[in-house]
C-alpha cells in the first residue's frame, strides 16, 4: 500500500549512513574489476555514446543546448564543437547531445540511461582537474564502471512502476552514479566523497508530463545530470559538506521518493558482478519499452510476401512495465516525434510500412499507411513475458491479413545491438563532422583508453579541425 505524504517513515537506524558505505566502496574499487569482458563493455558504451552526440548535433534540442554555452578559454570541449566551456556547461550539452536521438544505452531493471549523464560528467571532469593535472584513462574507466554500478544499484532499489509513471528514472538516479563516479576520478576521500554524493541526491530532478505532450524537456533532463554532477564534485572538493543521511535518513532520498526505507544489503559489485554487463545498446532510436515490440515487427515485415495483402489487425504483447510506462500505450494524435518514438503502436508500424527501424521512420508523422495501422493496432500484456521482466524483456507481434491468415514473431527478449555494429554508427556518424582520419583517431584513443596518460584528451579529439594543446 502506498504511504501518503504525510504518513512517516519507519527507517531502521544503520551503524554507517548508506551514502559513507557506498563512497568507501568506490574508493576501494580497484583495476582488478576492469576485466577483459568489462574493459570492452565500456569502450562499447563510450563510443555508442559519442556516436549518438556526433549524430544528434543538427537536432534541434541539441542546437538549443549549445546556444546556452559561453566560450570559457581552456574550458571542457562539447562533441563535435570547437573551443572550450565551463566544465559543467559542456557537460550539460553533452548529456543533452547524447540523448538526442533516444539511442542511448539502457539498464532495464532501473529503467534508466545512465551512460548519457556519466559519460558527459567526467569529460568533462577530466578535463577540469586543478592546474591542468591529467586523468590516467584507467583511472577515467573505473570512475566511469563506478558510476554505472552506482546508478544500476541505487535504480533497481528505487524504481518500480509507480514512480516512473511521474519521475523520469534517469534524472532520479543518474546524477548519484555520475557523482560517485566523478569523485573517483577527482580522487577525492571518503568525507568528500559522501558529500558529494549527498549533494548530488539533492539534486534528483526531471517528471514523466513531457511523453504525452512529447516535450523536448526529455531531451534536458540527462544535461541537467550531468551538469549538476560535476558541480556537486567541484563542490565537495572544494570542502562543501553534505548530509550523510542523504539517502537513507529520515527526509532523505528513499524516504522521499520511495516512500520507505532504504534497503540494508545495498552494495557496490556484490561478488565482484559489475552491474555495466547488464546494460544494452539499443538497435532502434527509439523508448526502450518499444525496442523489442519494433524488432519482432521487422521480423514480421521481412517475412509478409506481396500476396498477403493488405494488414487487417496487429497484436502487440509486452510486458506489463512497457505498457505502463507514460506515451508507450498512445495511438495518437502525433504531433512531435518524440510522442511516436515513445509509442509502441507507431514504432510497430513504422516497422511493418518501412521494413526497416531507423531515424527517418519518425519524420512523417502523418505518413497514411503507419496511421492506417496504428489504428488497427492492439496493445496486451503478457502474462508470460511479465513475469520474466526485467530479468529479459519479450514482445510478441501478430498480423491478421484481410486475405485471411495470420503471422506471428515473438522475441523473448531485446536483441542488443552488437559491439562491431556500435563501431559501425559511431564512425558513420563521426566521420561525417571530424573525417575519416580524427574519426579514426578517436576510435584508437578508446581502444588504448586504459593506457592512455590524460583521458581529457578525448574530447578535444572530438573537436572538428586541429587538435588543441591540453593547457
Amino acid at each position: 500500500m502506498s504511504r501518503s505524504a504525510a504518513d512517516p517513515i519507519p527507517l531502521r537506524p544503520a551503524p554507517v549512513p548508506l551514502a559513507r558505505r557506498l563512497a568507501r566502496a568506490a574508493g576501494a574499487v580497484g583495476p582488478e574489476l576492469l576485466s577483459p569482458l568489462v574493459g570492452e563493455k565500456l569502450r562499447t558504451c563510450l563510443l555508442d555514446f559519442l556516436a549518438c552526440a556526433f549524430e544528434a548535433g543538427p537536432l534541434p534540442w541539441s542546437r538549443q543546448a549549445v546556444a546556452t554555452l559561453r566560450p570559457t578559454p581552456g574550458g571542457a570541449g562539447v562533441i563535435g564543437l570547437a573551443g572550450g566551456f565551463a566544465p559543467a556547461e559542456a557537460a550539460f550539452a553533452n548529456g543533452t547531445l547524447g540523448h538526442g536521438l533516444v539511442r542511448e544505452d539502457m539498464h532495464a531493471a532501473s529503467i534508466g540511461h545512465h551512460g548519457v549523464v556519466v559519460w558527459p560528467a567526467l569529460l568533462a571532469l577530466a578535463q577540469a582537474r586543478p592546474g591542468g593535472a591529467p586523468v590516467a584513462g584507467a583511472r577515467f574507466l573505473l570512475a566511469a564502471l563506478v558510476g554505472y554500478e552506482a546508478a544500476c544499484r541505487l535504480g533497481r532499489a528505487l524504481i518500480d512502476a509507480d514512480l516512473a509513471r511521474l519521475h523520469r528514472p534517469t534524472g532520479l538516479v543518474s546524477p548519484l552514479g555520475a557523482a560517485l563516479g566523478g569523485a573517483v576520478l577527482a580522487g577525492l576521500g571518503d568525507e568528500a566523497a559522501t558529500s558529494a554524493l549527498g549533494l548530488a541526491a539533492n539534486t534528483s530532478s526531471g517528471l514523466n508530463a513531457w511523453p504525452h505532450w512529447g516535450g523536448s524537456e526529455m531531451y534536458f533532463h540527462p544535461g541537467f545530470a550531468a551538469r549538476n554532477a560535476v558541480t556537486c564534485v567541484e563542490l565537495a572538493e572544494a570542502g562543501a559538506y553534505a548530509s550523510e543521511g542523504a539517502l537513507d535518513g529520515e527526509g532523505g532520498w528513499f524516504a522521499a521518493y520511495r516512500r520507505g526505507a532504504a534497503p540494508r544489503e545495498l552494495r557496490l559489485f556484490p561478488e565482484g558482478d559489475a552491474e555495466i554487463l547488464a546494460v544494452y545498446n539499443k538497435p532502434v532510436p527509439a523508448c526502450n519499452f518499444a525496442q523489442t515490440a519494433s524488432q519482432a515487427a521487422l521480423r514480421v515485415a521481412r517475412e509478409v510476401g506481396a500476396s498477403r495483402g493488405p494488414v487487417r489487425s496487429v497484436v502487440i504483447r509486452v510486458p506489463a512495465a512497457a505498457a505502463a510506462y507514460p506515451g508507450c500505450d498512445f495511438i495518437g494524435p502525433f504531433e512531435r516525434a518524440l510522442q511516436a518514438k515513445m509509442s509502441i503502436q507507431f514504432c510497430v508500424a513504422a516497422a511493418l510500412a518501412r521494413g526497416t527501424v531507423a531515424e527517418s521512420n519518425y519524420a512523417d508523422l502523418r505518413d497514411p499507411e503507419i496511421l492506417r495501422l496504428v489504428g488497427r493496432t492492439r496493445l496486451a500484456v503478457d502474462a508470460e513475458l511479465t513475469a520474466r521482466f526485467p530479468a529479459a524483456q519479450g514482445a510478441e507481434v501478430e498480423v491478421g491479413f484481410a486475405a485471411g491468415g495470420r503471422l506471428s514473431h515473438r522475441l523473448d527478449d531485446v536483441v542488443p545491438a552488437t559491439p562491431g555494429e556500435v563501431r559501425l554508427r559511431f564512425r558513420a556518424a563521426a566521420e561525417a563532422v571530424l573525417g575519416t582520419a580524427r574519426t579514426t583517431a578517436v576510435e584508437a584513443f578508446v581502444d588504448s583508453l586504459d593506457e592512455q596518460a590524460d583521458a581529457g584528451r578525448l574530447a578535444t579529439l572530438c573537436a572538428p579541425g586541429k587538435a588543441r594543446a591540453r593547457p
